[in-house]
This record gives structure tokens, C-alpha cells and sequence, in this order.
């Protein structure tokens, strides 16, 4: 995919027209690049104020005769490599973010012999590939980028700065070394230095290490959820109200609103920052018996994303012309969390729906009496959804696994230290050591160390380009 012999550059910040742009080189003309552009190096690490000129025809891909064209005063930091962020000679051009200055400066850069436009993701992916960063660090680095709450950077920034890599590279040291006592005795049996203490030592670690990683196995998922949100599901039947609540919620049109029953006949997805946590709110067909084929497959697939949400908030309404109970599906074991929704309140005589009333549908499950028309009591929901949020995701800034890949590469782990640790006693060292091996492999695969080049072109494909 990459090509480490070629210098990349690629515009790093936001696109323009913006008050600052910084464009960025990496690769072993980067040095070469500033000389072409500001007739100097400045010195390594210090910002310098230059005049970037397009010396057009000097090192360039164009007919000879040298032309000079002023691009813009520029900030230009230097960096040698390795002590630059991508472990290379790097070159950074901080200058005014109009759209002509910048394509400017990319043209003159694109001219250059042996110059090319970074892809995505190809600056983090040297700085990986040259021992900047692990491979959770760089998993961190893609969630601090995509993070839409609070909540979710703090997560993100934590993995960024080591919390599981470090933790997983200290654990595989360590398995190493009690791999390196077990094949001494495997190796040296006859010497008097060498005894069956060694594979004791080393499976007391090797159980330790077990006892560690289980412990953070066995808490929820909530780490791996935070990147994605929490689901909540607005269901009922038909002509309850749900897209009206879910335009309430979301304070813009998000779905179609109209009288007549089946207009919604897909799920609409609305994301959401409450407090801090990222929820995402559903938007689903009225369940109902329907011969139309189209809405009998929005029915299905409303039913099928309640059941695999966090949170349903089930509408029924309060004055009982469109009401039906909480489904069965909805109330077995696995099932989500079901609060009761009473909408329409505002249409049920000489009631509020701030205080409800016996006119208000939904027996002991009843949560809130609102009414998306007025408004009334949808600061209590909003209030309400985001304390759920809260406490549905205690915990999480403990939680150092935050994606399926860690956990995968985690059990493992453990299976094979188990077994190792079970395979207790003489000329079965081979066994034990071979158990210890993988362990240490599987920590490897964690950090990006061996084996990953399957997954390195899916994970920075997901980056923008510049980064």
C-alpha cells in the first residue's frame, strides 16, 4: 500500500478557507523540500518565520530556467528524524489558510522530484511502522479524531497515551522472560545451576499475568460501547407519536411526521450528545399486522432494533386509541431496559400532562406522561435519558479495552497461560514453553508487534489524509 522510499506531504488541518493551514512532509527529502521553498533550514525544532518562494524549474519535475514566485510568509518547523513524530526527516508549513495559498503550496510540493500526496492515514502509519506508537495507541489516536462527546475523548485520549499498550508490552516482557527459564531447562538439563524452580518461577508469573487479565476481562463491555453509543429506541404501535418524539429529542425535523399510520417504514437514526455520552436515538415503525411488503419489512426491522437496543421507550397513547402493551420479546431475559411513554396528554380533558391523570395509559410501567405537540415534560425525559447514559456507562474511564480486537487478543492470551499453567510436571517443559509462546504472541498482535499486516490496511484506511 505504502512506498517508504518516496517524502509524502498532505495538507493536515482543517480545509480552507481557514485563518492557519499546515501542510506537512515526511520522508528523507523533507529537508530538501524546505531548502527548495524557503532557500534555508531553519534550526531543528524552532519555529522560523520565511518567505516561501515556488522556485519554478529548481528540483522539479519542470523544463529548466528557474522562475521565482512568493507563495506566503510561513512559520517552518524542522524536524530530523528520528526525533520527529513520524520517526522521519519532517517538515511542517504553518502559513495563511486561503484556498489559493494553500493549493500554492501543494502544487510547488507535488513538482518536486520524488515528492508525492500522503494517503490516508500514511504519516500515522510510519510513525507505527518506525516504533512511534503501538497499534493501540494509533487505534486511540483514530477514536480521540471520530470522538463526538466528552466522554468518548477522554476514553479515546487514554488509549492514546498508552493505558493498554504499555500495560500489554510489560506483560510480554515479562512472559519472554519466564519463556527464556523454561527453555534453560529444556536446553540445559544436566546442569547443576538448572532445576525445576526455573519452570516454577515461570509459571508463577505466567498465573499472575492469567489473574490480571482475566480481572479486566470480566468487566462489561461499556469500554467497547462508549466508541459506539448508547441505543435507545423510540417503538409502539401506530399513530403514538414516536417520530414527533424523536424530532422533540433531536430539536429538528429528523423524521416524517404525518396522520396517517405506516408513514415511517424504516429505522431513523438521530445521534445525540446528552451529558457528555453519545446516544443515539431510533426512530421505528409502528408495529402492526400490514399485507404491504414494504412495511411489513420496516415492522420487522423495528422489532429486530429494539431488541438489540439499551434502552426502549415504548409510546402508547394517553387518550387509548392507538395503545398496546409492552410485546413479550421486550420482557424476557436479555431484554433491554423498557420505559413507558404516555403521549398525547395534551388531548385528554381537564388533565396535565406535567401531573397526568387517570386518562393516562401504560398501568405500572407508565415512566413519563409527555406530549411531543406541547413539549410538556420532554425536559424530565431528556433529563431522565441522560442519567441512564451516566450510569450506563459507569465505569468506563477505568475501562482499558475498548475495542473487540483487545478483548480477542486478551482471551487468548489468558487461554494460553491457563494452559500453561496446567501442564505441570516432568518432560512437559516443551508444552509449557510452547503454552508461554503464544501468550506472548497474542500480546504482540495486540501492540501490533507480529502477525497484523491483515488488519494495518483497514485501520488506517479509516484515517483522513494529512494524518
Amino acid at each position: 500500500m505504502f512506498n517508504h522510499r518516496d517524502t509524502i506531504f498532505a495538507l493536515s488541518s482543517g480545509r480552507p478557507p481557514a485563518a492557519i493551514a499546515v501542510v506537512r512532509v515526511s520522508g528523507p527529502l523533507a529537508g530538501n523540500a524546505i531548502t527548495l521553498l524557503a532557500g534555508r533550514l531553519p534550526q531543528p525544532r524552532r519555529a522560523s518565520l520565511l518567505q516561501l518562494t515556488n522556485r519554478n524549474g529548481e528540483g522539479s519535475r519542470t523544463a529548466p530556467g528557474c522562475t521565482l514566485e512568493p507563495i506566503d510568509d510561513a512559520l517552518v518547523l524542522w524536524f530530523p528524524g528520528p526525533r520527529s513524530e513520524t520517526g522521519e526527516d519532517t517538515a511542517e508549513f504553518q502559513l495563511h489558510g486561503g484556498p489559493a495559498v494553500v493549493a500554492a503550496l501543494l502544487s510547488a510540493l507535488g513538482a518536486m522530484d520524488g515528492l508525492r500526496p500522503a494517503e490516508p492515514g500514511e504519516f500515522t502509519r510510519r510513525a507505527f511502522e518506525n516504533g512511534k506508537l503501538d497499534l493501540t495507541s494509533v487505534e486511540g489516536l483514530a477514536d480521540l479524531i471520530g470522538a463526538e462527546t466528552e466522554a468518548q475523548r477522554r476514553q479515546a485520549f487514554r488509549q492514546l497515551k498508552g493505558v493498554l499498550g504499555e500495560r500489554a508490552e510489560r506483560w510480554r516482557h515479562q512472559l519472554i522472560e519466564a519463556l527464556a527459564l523454561v527453555e534453560a531447562l529444556i536446553d540445559f538439563p544436566d546442569e547443576e545451576d538448572v532445576s525445576d524452580k526455573l519452570v516454577q518461577r515461570a509459571l508463577a508469573t505466567a498465573k499472575e499475568i492469567e489473574e490480571d487479565i482475566r480481572g479486566l476481562l470480566s468487566g462489561s463491555h461499556r469500554g467497547e460501547r462508549l466508541r459506539e453509543g448508547l441505543t435507545v429506541a423510540v417503538a409502539g404501535p401506530v399513530n403514538v407519536g414516536k417520530s414527533s418524539i424523536v424530532n422533540r429529542l433531536a430539536r429538528r425535523s429528523a423524521a416524517i411526521v404525518s396522520p396517517y399510520a405506516g408513514t415511517t417504514r424504516d429505522v431513523i437514526e438521530v445521534h445525540l450528545d446528552l451529558g457528555g455520552f453519545p446516544i443515539t436515538i431510533l426512530d421505528t415503525a409502528g408495529l402492526r399486522d400490514t399485507d404491504d411488503p414494504v412495511e411489513h419489512e420496516g415492522v420487522r426491522r423495528a422489532g429486530e432494533r429494539a431488541e438489540t437496543s439499551d434502552l426502549v421507550l415504548w409510546v402508547v397513547d394517553a387518550t387509548g386509541k392507538e395503545s398496546q402493551p409492552v410485546p413479550p420479546v421486550l420482557r424476557g431475559p436479555g431484554a433491554p431496559t423498557v420505559w413507558v411513554l404516555s403521549n398525547k396528554n395534551d388531548l385528554v380533558a381537564g388533565e396535565s400532562p406535567e401531573d397526568g391523570g387517570k386518562g393516562n395509559q401504560g398501568g405500572d410501567d407508565l415512566r413519563y406522561r409527555i406530549s411531543a405537540e406541547t413539549g410538556a415534560s420532554f425536559d424530565k425525559l431528556v433529563s431522565g435519558i441522560a442519567t441512564y447514559a451516566n450510569e450506563f456507562f459507569a465505569g468506563t474511564e477505568s475501562s482499558i479495552i475498548t475495542r473487540q480486537r483487545h478483548r480477542t487478543a486478551l482471551m487468548n492470551c489468558a487461554q494460553a497461560l491457563g494452559r500453561a499453567c496446567t501442564e505441570v510436571g516432568v518432560g512437559r517443559e516443551d508444552i509449557v514453553a510452547e503454552e508461554l509462546r503464544l501468550a506472548a504472541q497474542a500480546l504482540g498482535r495486540l501492540n501490533g508487534r507480529v502477525d497484523v499486516e491483515d488488519i494495518l490496511d483497514v485501520i488506517f484506511r479509516d484515517f483522513c489524509i494529512g494524518k
